[in-house]
């Protein structure tokens, strides 16, 4: 054969490193710009409003099913006014589902949490369940109180799309709380997308995501994208890493 022209070898070259690219999960992790830290106020628990539906009040599971089958129940685990992960049963979601709304959802990270990184204490919110596995759109739940990951996967991020504008942390063991506004995007007849899915949301009462625009569903490989989909259940992650397991309480929705 004889020599290909250079050109060619520059395309080449590059659709070989695009390839690559799109099987590295490193190649979406965004380590800059890395928000600036905030001390929240005093934790308080929300009451919900009288016009909300109550995800969970303390006492039972009774508003959520297993995400892999919607048939069968949450095994999380019950106790004190909370609910834990519990290890290896998979993810839970909501029995209804919605389209735009505004959530509040409190976390609690252990005290004794253990690892680093991605590893400690890695859960999620997710706004919208579109399938099975972990599709939805994620915002993260994660130990970032003195915990450097990268600047996208941190707690108050939209999962590998947007940094959250601070870090308004608590520590391991104190509670934690999301606030959010969720508007569903919106798709023509042919499944193209009309209006893209926007999310603002306070962590701790501190704004850390103003009306971003979401560019499709979360993904860990690659770039995210949309696929048609309407009013969808709210999912929380069983993530499976050997962090010890997460806890929620006084989760409730108003439809807007």
């Amino acid at each position: 054969m004889g020599k290909l022209p250079a050109i060619v070898f520059v395309i080449l070259s590059m659709n070989a490193a695009s390839a690559q690219e799109s099987k590295d999960p490193k190649a979406t992790e965004v380590w800059q710009p890395e928000p600036e830290v905030v001390t929240p106020g005093t934790a308080g628990n929300a009451a919900p409003p009288a016009d909300a539906i109550v995800l969970f009040d303390g006492t039972d599971l009774e508003e959520w099913a297993s995400a892999d089958d919607a048939n069968a129940p949450a095994r999380w685990t019950v106790s004190g006014g909370a609910v834990t992960v519990k290890k290896g049963t998979g993810n839970i979601q909501t029995k209804r589902s919605f389209a735009d709304y505004q959530l509040h959802l409190e976390w609690r990270i252990p005290e004794n949490i253990s690892g680093e990184g991605q590893a400690r204490g890695n859960s999620g919110l997710f706004l919208a369940s579109t399938g099975p596995g972990d599709e939805g759109y994620e915002i993260q739940i994660l130990d970032s109180y003195n915990n450097r990951t990268y600047s996208n996967g941190q707690a108050g991020a939209i999962y590998k799309q947007h940094i959250p504008l601070v870090n308004a942390n608590r520590k391991p063991g104190e509670w934690q709380a999301y606030d959010v506004v969720w508007t569903a995007p919106r798709f023509n007849d042919d499944g193209s997308l009309k209006n893209p899915a926007r999310v603002t949301a306070f962590l701790n009462g501190v704004l850390v995501q103003n009306n971003v625009e979401l560019q499709g569903v979360t993904v860990y490989v690659g770039k995210p994208s949309y696929r048609k989909h309407g009013p969808a259940p709210i999912k929380l992650q069983d993530h499976g890493d050997p962090s010890e397991p997460i806890s929620f309480r006084n989760i409730w929705v108003r439809e807007l």
